[in-house]
């Protein structure tokens, strides 16, 4: 077992799972409530990573990172080097990779919210902040849950992008799905199995805990 790689793919399920929380809840958040007529566009872009291809995405997001890009450029001439083949441009490229598994289950969990409720909260008077927070977040909860955990399990087995977009380099960005991957190049299928199946453990825990407590099976007084 590579415990370089395991913690290096912690850390990076970590990062991306906080940052697609506050970034997917504003996103999640219009997508439910916006009456633009065009909005299925932004639906689309956003669940685009599910479908493409992961080496096409990949090879985009290298393309972005790149030196002859504006952002490359920009962090080229802020850092000293460029994004792509770095720790912080496999952070950019699983974000985006893993950005529908966050913003659909919570969408799904804002347009489950009933109707009536915010109609009420606006006859009281509340803002719509403080009718997201008080009102809307705590009825969300479930698809709030299921969302960070999906794009952390989603972040720890990525293979394609992290390939195109970060290579195999230890220590910086080669992830466990690397380390089993050129352990079964070399034909070490025992490292490869005990590599895997530390993962199939990791993902089967996650997915248990989120069901778990989407049926609230640890209330200790459920209602009724």
């Amino acid at each position: 077992m590579d415990w370089q790689s395991f913690w290096l793919t912690i850390r990076l399920a970590v990062l991306v799972a906080t940052v697609l929380a506050l970034l997917g809840l504003p996103i999640a958040y219009w997508i439910t409530y916006s009456r633009w007529r065009w909005k299925f566009i932004a639906e689309a872009v956003v669940a685009l990573p599910i479908v493409l291809p992961p080496t096409v995405l990949g090879f985009y997001i290298l393309i972005a990172l790149g030196p002859r890009s504006p952002l490359g450029r920009w962090w080229q001439s802020f850092t000293g080097h460029t994004l792509a083949f770095t720790f912080e441009g496999l952070v950019i490229g699983s974000i985006i990779y893993s950005l529908p598994f966050a913003v659909q289950p919570f969408a799904a969990s804002f347009a489950a919210v009933d109707q009536r409720l915010l109609a009420a909260s606006a006859t009281l008077g509340a803002s719509k902040l403080r009718t997201f927070l008080e009102l809307i977040l705590p009825l969300s909860l479930p698809g709030l849950v299921t969302g960070i955990a999906l794009s952390f399990a989603h972040t720890m087995g990525e293979f394609g992008v992290v390939l195109m977009v970060g290579g195999n380099i230890p220590g910086v960005t080669r992830t466990v799905s690397i380390d089993i991957y050129d352990k079964v190049q070399a034909f070490d299928y025992a490292g490869a199995n005990a590599t895997a199946l530390m993962l199939l453990v990791i993902s089967f825990t996650i997915l248990s805990l989120v069901y778990a407590l989407n049926r609230k099976v640890w209330a200790v007084w459920p209602f009724k």
